[in-house]
């Protein structure tokens, strides 16, 4: 999957291509742009980042890019985070929380300083003429997590929320159908409902017409965002779903 999600000349947003292969989870890697400035968003780990370097100096140039968004601390968004530190001059910017692990990745001391924290509120940041909206996201799965809203092109970037996997095609048409290929993600890595009704509750303060997650197909046209929205609050998921896991196991372990 690649390809323009938006374009009106300035600002674009662009499906990088998936470079991930074997066993792997798949990724989608966005590349946000405005007036030739850029923002790299999840960019995944070692086996992908020469291509994707190769194809950010294509689009825009190494030195164009200004931010490289890392929504949480999993090894399919960090891994890499030292080579795009040495080679290009931009802030990586992730929830204040990881601050003392994600150098465990192997950040060098010479470029540590441009690793930096966002507060649990998140903010506003500058990306050539527009502004960038960092949401807080926490618990959606991981307890520090940061999601990114364009009010250009009106996508929210939602990393791991509305992950699917298994389908064969790049947007979502028929939701209900969908269904099946985000369900067991989100019931057993959303720790709780909760914290989906509360983060619907403050994005539906948001003109959004696509949703695109890290993982899987994109969800755009308003119709097909609200369902989703819509399901998502209405979703038990969990620690609400799985108090029968907690007992001491009887079965023995052959690995």
């Amino acid at each position: 999957m690649e390809g323009n999600l938006f374009d009106n000349g300035s600002h674009k947003n662009i499906l990088l291509e998936d470079f991930g292969h074997g066993e792997m989870v798949q990724a989608n890697v966005h590349l946000i742009v405005d007036n030739e400035r850029g923002m790299i968003l999840d960019p995944g780990g070692h086996k992908v980042y020469k291509h994707l370097i190769a194809e950010v100096g294509k689009i825009i140039g190494v030195s164009n890019l200004d931010y490289i968004f890392l929504s949480h601390q999993d090894p399919d968004i960090v891994a890499a985070i030292n080579g795009w530190l040495m080679t290009t001059k931009a802030v990586a910017i992730t929830p204040k929380l990881w601050l003392r692990f994600i150098p465990h990745f192997g950040v060098d001391k010479f470029v540590i300083d441009r690793l930096k924290g966002i507060d649990d509120g998140g903010g506003i940041i500058k990306l050539g003429e527009t502004e960038l909206y960092i949401l807080p996201a926490h618990f959606m799965h991981s307890p520090g997590n940061l999601h990114v809203y364009d009010p250009v092109s009106k996508i929210l970037y939602s990393g791991d929320l509305g992950a699917s996997l298994g389908q064969d095609y790049q947007f979502v048409e028929d939701f209900d159908n969908h269904i099946q290929y985000m369900e067991g993600f989100h019931k057993r890595y959303i720790p709780t409902s909760k914290i989906l009704k509360t983060w619907v509750k403050m994005v539906r303060e948001l003109d959004i017409e696509t949703i695109a997650p890290q993982h899987g197909a994109i969800f755009k046209g308003k119709d097909v965002v609200n369902k989703f929205l819509d399901w998502l609050e209405n979703l038990e998921c969990g620690i609400d779903i799985m108090e029968d896991v907690y007992k001491i196991p009887t079965n023995k372990l052959e690995l």
